[in-house]
């Protein structure tokens, strides 16, 4: 995908996001709220899973119309589902690189809901395009072979990444009891791009240089979802990331309605 195909994503969200807004606002002053509370706050559950505690606020503003925004947040760990990204590399060493690479990160996703159901607000399917800006950190040992002179050599890298997507998610929403409520994001595909680096200070000679890159680049060809260069030179390495970055939503939410 190319760069300008990128902020197109983006820009469109944005503006779905923004022409939402302006509806709900315009349909606040025709439609009449019911008089029940108009907030709920939200705790992710199934967010866990990926060592994340992920948080969301929403507030009705109209019959079929919710505004909310959304907090994630994953405390230094290591790779979730790392087993996982290990067997589709197929690389002794890359295994190596990430079980022993430790990252966090914290993404806010403010998102329009519009529900589709008669029941209005707050219940049944829901539409809500979104947009997220997200940054990750990332630390870890990195290990090399170096032929020549015999020997393996360890660098540690650490930066950061951060990434601004849009997407579209579907989801559905329950109640359980007066104030008690189920949500469930079903599915939120998102795209947009990313920008970050990693880097390591470590005095080479012109030969470490060159096996240093090579080792480099063997790794980052070989993770998924990732397009990223490498720079060496006699001071040390740094991983440049800048690219397309897609993912998506789900989640199994708990709400108390205020």
């Amino acid at each position: 995908m190319s760069k300008n195909f990128t902020k197109k994503i983006i820009v469109l969200a944005a503006a779905t996001l923004s022409l939402g807004i302006q509806q709900l606002q315009a349909q606040t002053s025709t439609d009449e709220i019911s008089d029940q509370p108009k907030n709920i706050v939200k705790w992710n559950v199934a967010a866990l899973i990926t060592k994340s505690y992920s948080f969301q606020y929403e507030r009705a503003v109209s019959n079929n119309i919710a505004v909310a925004i959304g907090y994630r947040n994953m405390p230094k760990s290591s790779i979730p589902f790392k087993s996982t990204i290990n067997d589709a590399v197929d690389d002794a060493q890359t295994e190596r690189t990430i079980d022993n690479f430790k990252t966090s990160n914290f993404a806010i996703t403010p998102e329009v809901r519009f529900y589709v159901g008669k029941k209005g607000v707050f219940q049944g399917f829901y539409l809500a395009p979104y947009v997220s800006y997200a940054k990750y950190k990332g630390e870890g040992p990195f290990q090399f072979d170096i032929p020549q002179l015999n020997r393996t050599e360890t660098m540690f890298f650490k930066g950061d990444i951060n990434t601004y997507t849009a997407g579209l998610k579907i989801g559905a929403q329950w109640k359980l009891s007066r104030l008690v409520y189920l949500d469930w994001w079903i599915i939120g595909p998102n795209y947009g791009s990313a920008k970050g680096d990693l880097y390591s200070q470590r005095n080479s000679s012109i030969v470490e240089q060159a096996v240093i890159k090579q080792q480099i680049d063997n790794l980052i060809d070989d993770l998924p979802l990732i397009k990223a260069t490498s720079q060496v030179d006699a001071n040390g390495a740094n991983i440049h990331i800048k690219g397309p970055w897609a993912g998506a939503r789900a989640g199994l939410n708990v709400g108390f309605r205020f």
